[in-house]
């Protein structure tokens, strides 16, 4: 795979979100020049007619459900939570690996360079990350011992799970307590200390549903956000998932302690978990807010354009506000907001980590170009783009992916066999 990448004659979206035109010049993983350039590379692309974007961060899915697509769909939540489990008791990590490697694919070729994620066998993600040259930042699912379906303890085998992909180069380690109906405040903590001493992240789901707050509140005498904040576990080092379900004064806490928040609105209300997530008190508190597609189960697909949208909408909708979450913000969600939650240095400029999307600006949905940005988020989808460069590596080419079609046979062929009724 070629170490030095030269793309020319693009249109380029800044890390302002205006537009330029140039050459990029990739280096070592990194945007090593931008303007006109005059050097040879082993790989060169004529961006004549496209538009050369930062590449997409989907803040919170589950990689390994990839063949579980359309698997669950169209029941109240207790139901399909109960035939969710019994459908992922059936999963082994040969399961879960061609599962991520479909999931990873989908990403790729929808201009997702990076993303984060929680769920079983995670090690086969990690390996499906690498296989497929994709960034992606894990959290090692934390749940209580009279909970877990691990074999082991779930807590040293993320231990382990850190230790051996500590200092990847794609994959960063995580620790994930799931929520906190699955961890008592006791584990919650022991999940913490761990994160704190390797030096790493936190992923959990946070506040997603309004039973979550009535339970907590008649377990702890808390709602979730005041109980993670009395037992110190809230700190900048925290992404949670969803925050739908939160108050004013909830928001102040979560701002005060720079946590981020992965918003994820297709699967919330195709969860019909109620409640809207409250961007825009979180906006003026100055939280982090990225956009995450949650899995193909409650989503169904990991197009993060159509996540870009249904934000936008989701927003205008419910505050009868049409100018409320505009273009460019929900696009800043899907790109430097994400990137921001994890640490990266996104952006199309001269240092930054190369990690970018061609977009074909002859597609069909990108045409006319009154507005580029109106483009992105409102009418084009995952299938404008051409080419995804991770880490200075080029993973997808005039939009074929090398391995695609064995991956579509294996995720056809290991569905159809283990799936109940």
């Amino acid at each position: 795979m070629a170490t030095s990448i030269l793309i020319t004659s693009a249109r380029i979206l800044r890390p302002d979100f205006t537009l330029g035109f140039g050459d990029i010049y990739i280096e070592d993983g990194r945007i090593a020049e931008i303007g006109k350039v005059s050097v040879e590379a082993e790989e060169t692309i004529d961006a004549t007619n496209k538009l050369a974007m930062p590449g997409l961060v989907n803040l919170h899915t589950h990689s390994g459900m990839g063949l579980l697509r359309g698997a669950n769909d169209d029941l109240e939540l207790a139901p399909w939570l109960e035939r969710l489990w019994k459908i992922e008791a059936k999963l082994t990590p040969e399961l879960v690996y061609w599962g991520s490697m479909l999931s990873l694919l989908e990403m790729i070729k929808t201009g997702t360079t990076t993303f984060l994620d929680m769920y079983q066998d995670l090690d086969q993600t990690a390996k499906a990350c690498e296989d497929l040259g994709i960034r992606g930042f894990l959290a090692w699912p934390i749940v209580d011992e009279d909970k877990t379906t691990q074999k082991g303890k779930p807590l040293d085998n993320a231990k382990k799970f850190i230790k051996d992909w500590k200092n990847h180069e794609l994959v960063t380690p995580g620790v994930g307590p799931h929520a906190i109906y699955s961890c008592n405040p006791e584990n919650l903590a022991r999940a913490k200390d761990l994160a704190d001493k390797e030096k790493t992240f936190i992923h959990m789901h946070l506040a997603e549903t309004r039973w979550e707050n009535e339970t907590t509140l008649e377990t702890y005498g808390k709602r979730p956000v005041p109980l993670l904040d009395s037992i110190g576990f809230l700190d900048d080092n925290d992404i949670f998932a969803h925050g739908t379900w939160v108050t004013k004064n909830e928001i102040q806490t979560l701002a005060k302690a720079q946590v981020k928040i992965a918003h994820c609105p297709t699967s919330n209300m195709k969860l019909a978990t109620g409640g809207v997530m409250p961007w825009k008190e979180m906006k003026e508190a100055k939280l982090t807010v990225g956009l995450g597609t949650d899995s193909v189960v409650s989503n169904n697909n990991l197009d993060m354009f159509e996540e870009m949208k249904f934000a936008a909408l989701l927003q205008k909708a419910h505050r009868w506000d049409q100018a409320v979450l505009n273009a460019k913000e929900a696009l800043q969600m899907a790109t430097l907001e994400g990137a921001k939650a994890l640490g990266l240095d996104y952006g199309l400029e001269e240092g930054r980590s190369a990690d970018l999307v061609l977009v074909d600006l002859r597609s069909v949905s990108m045409v006319p170009h009154h507005d580029l940005i109106s483009n992105l988020v409102y009418s084009a989808s995952g299938s404008v783009v051409t080419h995804t460069v991770v880490n200075g590596k080029l993973v997808m080419k005039d939009r074929k992916v090398e391995g695609e079609k064995e991956i579509i046979e294996q995720a056809l062929k290991l569905a159809q066999n283990f799936l109940i009724e």
